[in-house]
């Protein structure tokens, strides 16, 4: 049944609340941004129609908080929640209470997204029909002795996962028996806080492998497509950093057979709206289901870029309950997509996150070159959140070209105020494996483990702070306000004067 959808409230912050309400722009629907006390400046207030405080920084008591965004959404007339990526997009309490309370979800409805979140239900689901599987734990054991006996049976190295989501949260890779209790303790604390589930399971830890997804989108007629496939091997602490479509590592038959076995997945498990399939590529070529996610991926934009398919207009349709006009034999993949992910942390101190306040960015700019960004000079980094500050994207006619014009653009790319990887995404791309397109999972740990910054580019990095602090000297700082409207084109620019000649 087809429903006007006329208003969305977006529950989520950053790069993807901006980029939903884009795409809500060009479809003329109104939009409903809901920021924590930390977030009221940020580019979702200043962009969406209308803007409502959410909570406390505390992601539970903000962008966690079930019922205060049921209640906005309810006071506020809209008839649809767009969930973004992570907090409770994955959520199926979330979204059976969107459903109850007659607003819809944009995502997959809460019975199949409660299977594909389960992992270990999902899994045993996917054995049952035949799908290719890691060997694994297929139900919930709860008891340590009992994770250990599984563990024995499947055979060190396992990896502990999350039930209840993805991103890497709660992963941990344990490669003796006298690890496993403590990664299964540090595995429940993460899945907790980031999911509410401290459900934790077991797989067997393939060593090296390729990490490739499958862009689906399913309506609520039966009608699936596939949007092929996405490389995303290249990882930092199991999170991706990197990604491209095609796949260097798919001929025509391997991405048929993974891309109709994809469709098998979300066809067995009634799935609706976009998603993806994951799956695992050993060194043989063999692929394995790992999960389901259930939401619009970060690397999304990949996908947009050599099918132009805008995916986000398309959850919104399926949602409103039109049919896909898209056919499987008509999609086509041109040219060749990167992404890079550009987060606040530093890559000399295994990653850890970078916090404060962003004197001054710079984006690139080009033909073929997309930047979804959450960020501008002046906004406050907070500690709360994960620190991803945008997504650069870069499209050419083949990967290598591909590869040169993202080194160009992040070689443009200027953040200054607090540490980024783009230092370290440069040397990736100059790797010659990642040039070769010899990548797995493992390509960080084995080539960059003890990874400096050229002194070149720091160098480069301390000349721009220093002209940075110097215009910041001059007066030319970000407007400080407590109000919780959106931010004017005056208070954007900084303090200014006028001048007659």
């Amino acid at each position: 049944m087809k429903k006007k959808i006329k208003k969305i409230l977006i529950a989520n912050r950053g790069e993807i609340a901006l980029r939903v309400i884009r795409a809500c722009r060009e479809l003329n629907i109104k939009t409903v941004a809901v920021y924590s006390e930390v977030d009221k400046l940020g580019l979702p207030v200043q962009y969406a129609d209308e803007a409502v405080y959410l909570g406390p920084a505390e992601a539970r008591e903000s962008y966690l908080n079930i019922d205060r965004i049921i209640e906005i959404a309810r006071k506020l007339k809209c008839e649809a929640i767009h969930p973004g990526y992570g907090f409770l997009a994955e959520n199926f309490h979330f979204a059976r209470k969107c459903e109850t309370s007659d607003i819809i979800f944009i995502g997959p409805n809460s019975k199949s997204l409660n299977l594909v979140g389960d992992k270990l239900r999902s899994r045993d689901m996917m054995s049952k029909a035949g799908i290719p599987l890691i060997p694994g734990m297929n139900d919930v054991k709860s008891e340590v002795r009992e994770l250990k006996k599984i563990a024995s049976k499947i055979g060190y190295p396992v990896i502990i996962k999350a039930s209840g989501g993805g991103g890497g949260k709660g992963m941990r890779i344990v490669r003796k028996p006298e690890e496993l209790e403590s990664g299964v303790e540090a595995g429940r604390r993460e899945a907790k806080a980031a999911f509410g589930d401290e459900t934790v399971y077991l797989e067997k830890y393939i060593e090296k492998p390729r990490h490739i997804e499958f862009q689906v989108l399913a309506d609520n007629h039966g009608n699936s497509v596939h949007l092929f496939e996405r490389e995303c091997s290249i990882q930092r602490r199991y999170q991706k950093i990197i990604e491209e479509t095609p796949s260097p590592a798919l001929d025509a038959d391997l991405r048929h057979r993974m891309g109709e076995t994809a469709r098998k997945v979300i066809e067995l498990s009634g799935y609706n709206n976009a998603g993806t399939v994951e799956f695992l590529l050993d060194e043989n070529k063999n692929f394995y289901f790992l999960e389901v996610n259930a939401r619009i991926q970060v690397e999304h934009p990949v996908t947009e870029m050599v099918t132009g398919i805008d995916l986000v207009k398309q959850q919104i349709g399926i949602a409103a309950g039109n049919k896909l006009e898209l056919k499987q034999q008509d999609l086509r993949q041109r040219g060749h997509a990167i992404e890079c992910r550009i987060y606040a942390e530093d890559p000399e101190n295994n990653f850890y996150p970078s916090y404060g306040k962003l004197l001054l960015v710079k984006e690139p700019q080009g033909p073929g070159i997309r930047c979804d960004s959450g960020i501008y000079s002046g906004l406050n980094v907070p500690y709360h959140y994960d620190p991803i500050l945008s997504k650069l994207i870069v499209w050419d006619e083949n990967r290598l070209r591909a590869i040169q014009k993202m080194k160009i653009a992040l070689a443009d790319y200027v953040i200054i105020g607090v540490k980024t990887q783009i230092p370290f995404m440069l040397d990736i791309l100059d790797h010659s494996d990642f040039i070769s397109g010899k990548l797995h999972t493992h390509f960080i740990a084995q080539h960059f483990a003890a990874w400096k910054p050229a002194k070149a580019a720091e160098n480069l990095r301390l000349a721009l702070l220093g002209a940075a602090l110097m215009r910041m000297n001059k007066g030319q700082r970000q407007e400080q306000t407590e109000s919780k409207t959106a931010l004017t084109p005056w208070q954007m620019l900084g303090r200014w004067e006028m001048f007659s000649r």
